[in-house]
């Protein structure tokens, strides 16, 4: 049975009324909060420039987001720091990379990985959750470094199986909208997806979403 909430949403979307869910204030970005980093997509202007200690890089960015990957990020970043400036901001704002489907050059934009350490990472494709990234790569470099490197990267959560923890490990996603990503279930494709959860968010918040689930 739909709840009072999921009633009520239908009936402002048949009435014409537009409902937008913004990414939820409570929402944790645990990883990247671990590792002190900054998500360009969900930072207010202020947290961007504590961040980068340059507010007018943190304007910029702002009217450019949302960054769909980190190549995205490298670029706007270089071309206003250059690569030196680029690889300390990437210490302090990321946008994550999927694990399983990112090229070698985006996993090398991950400050302190070279080519061995990039290899290990592809080593072990496909993932199926980020305890497997984090069991394989702590072969090879200490709780820390597992840490930090684990802030960088994710696990696409399956839209049909993923546990609430799962969906909620999805940057700006919270209680509330893990409610609506778990309300479509089954979900056929990626387009019935992008059809239910478009009712709440704008276009490009969707498109930020989409990239962290699969099916």
């Amino acid at each position: 049975m739909k709840s009072f909430t999921s009633l009520l949403l239908t009936a402002l979307l048949f009435a014409g009324v537009s409902v937008c869910f913004q990414p939820d204030a409570y929402a944790q970005d645990t990883e990247a909060e671990s590792a002190n980093l900054v998500n360009p997509n969900l930072a207010t202007a202020d947290e961007l420039s504590a961040a980068l200690e340059n507010e007018d890089l943190s304007a910029a960015l702002m009217g450019q987001r949302p960054f769909l990957s980190l190549t995205t990020l490298h670029a706007a970043l270089a071309e206003a720091l250059g690569a030196e400036g680029t690889e300390g901001a990437l210490s302090k704002i990321t946008v994550r990379i999927n694990l399983n489907t990112a090229s070698r050059e985006e996993i090398l934009l991950i400050p302190g990985v070279g080519n061995r350490m990039a290899h290990e990472f592809e080593e072990y494709r496909p993932y199926v959750a980020m305890a497997q990234f984090r069991r394989e790569i702590g072969k090879y470099v200490d709780d820390d470094e597992v840490d930090r490197l684990a802030a960088y990267v994710f696990v696409p959560a399956n839209l049909n199986s993923a546990t609430d923890e799962e969906i909620l490990a999805i940057p700006g996603v919270g209680r509330r909208m893990l409610h609506e990503f778990k309300e479509y279930r089954p979900y056929v494709d990626i387009a019935q997806f992008r059809r239910e959860i478009g009712k709440y968010v704008d276009d490009d918040e969707l498109a930020r979403l989409e990239r962290f689930v699969t099916l």
